[in-house]
């Protein structure tokens, strides 16, 4: 038991909970012996989805919590009205140290919120992102924000960019990531204020060897792997990625539909399903598992609203990796050398100023002299 890694899930959050959600479980504990998962929300409901599954002794708990929070409930006040709702019996249960992640498909606004209230945010990060994994030609590319702060400032697009960096590097084991600023072209004069301003910090960061970031990086280019990093504001970043998956949706449906088209078709899908099943299988969004909101001070990770069971083990698998690599530990110290960074220029820039002021008392005294 003590080799494992407890994940507190949201039974009830979600389009398809508690019953999608509960078979993720089951799948999970039966695939990875790793896993154990206390599952969070209304008994009754949840013991009624496991009725006839064969699970490992001891490999899920349950957490009774009488209330849910619903996908059009305001965040703020869901958060402080549902204080036994099954969002924040996982969070609370990571707070205090019972579970190592807390995983859910519910409202996204209020995993943001109780994640920042509940959990708390890692000292000297400013802002905490949702960031997602997109498929590309070449693999796959972090993006964020993903709709977890629509409005942002050039300080936290660079925090993103080195905590994103940091993930690729010690989750997924890309060595010396690249990172792009979402634009609308590849000249550094273009974009909004956000972004021009945000550019010059970025590449200064890059001079001092802190991220590898590349430029600019249009919407266009991401899916073809141009960085393996996308850094953005909430808004855009969400825009993108829906945009992302509904696009690949609609292609996928319509290869399989000209591929079902006629008798000739039909063959020639027969002769090339493997391979094509395989291309085609890295745009399903189910593959990735969930977001993760980087910087808090544990692992709270959200899935898709609409997830199923096959979304939901891969992204309690996961919650072991990221939990595996500590990642939260990473940015911890990452914040921590900002930090002293930070009090080191302030202190050279006061003994600076302290020196400045005291040279003119200093040649006024030589001269009464």
């Amino acid at each position: 038991m003590a080799d494992k890694v407890t994940i507190a899930l949201d039974a009830m959050g979600g389009d398809n909970a508690p019953g999608e959600i509960v078979a993720g479980a089951v799948s999970a504990v039966n695939a990875h012996p790793d896993i154990q998962v206390i599952l969070c929300g209304k008994e009754d409901e949840i013991r009624k989805e496991l009725s006839g599954k064969k699970v490992p002794e001891g490999s899920i708990q349950i957490e009774n919590a009488t209330e849910v929070i619903g996908t059009a409930e305001h965040p703020v006040e869901a958060i402080r009205n549902k204080k036994d709702s099954s969002l924040m019996h996982a969070l609370s249960l990571v707070k205090n140290g019972q579970a190592q992640a807390a995983l859910s498909a519910g409202n996204s606004g209020a995993v943001m919120v109780g994640g920042q209230l509940v959990v708390g945010r890692i000292r000297g990060i400013d802002r905490s992102p949702f960031a997602g994994l997109m498929p590309t030609k070449k693999g796959v590319t972090f993006l964020l924000d993903c709709g977890a702060n629509v409005d942002a400032r050039p300080n936290h697009l660079v925090q993103w960019a080195k905590m994103g960096s940091l993930y690729m590097e010690h989750v997924l084991g890309v060595k010396n990531p690249t990172v792009g600023l979402v634009n609308i072209g590849a000249e550094e004069e273009k974009g909004n204020s956000l972004v021009r301003e945000t550019f010059p910090l970025l590449k200064a960061e890059a001079e001092k060897g802190s991220i590898n970031f590349i430029g600019s990086a249009e919407a266009r280019d991401i899916p073809a792997g141009v960085c393996d990093v996308a850094v953005c504001d909430g808004f855009t970043g969400n825009v993108v990625i829906k945009m992302y998956e509904g696009t690949a949706k609609v292609l996928l449906s319509e290869v399989k539909e000209a591929m079902m088209s006629s008798a000739k078709t039909k063959i020639g899908a027969l002769l090339i399903q493997k391979a094509l099943k395989e291309k085609l299988g890295k745009f399903d969004a189910s593959r990735y598992g969930g977001a993760p909101i980087l910087g808090l001070k544990g692992l709270v990770v959200k899935m898709h609203g609409n997830a199923k069971a096959v979304e939901v083990e891969r992204a309690l698998d996961q919650c072991v990796q990221f939990y595996h690599e500590g990642i939260t530990e990473k940015i911890e110290a990452y914040a921590a050398e900002e930090r002293e960074k930070a009090a080191a220029e302030k202190a050279a820039q006061k003994a600076a100023q302290q020196a400045a002021e005291g040279k003119p008392e200093e040649s006024k005294s030589k001269s009464a002299e």
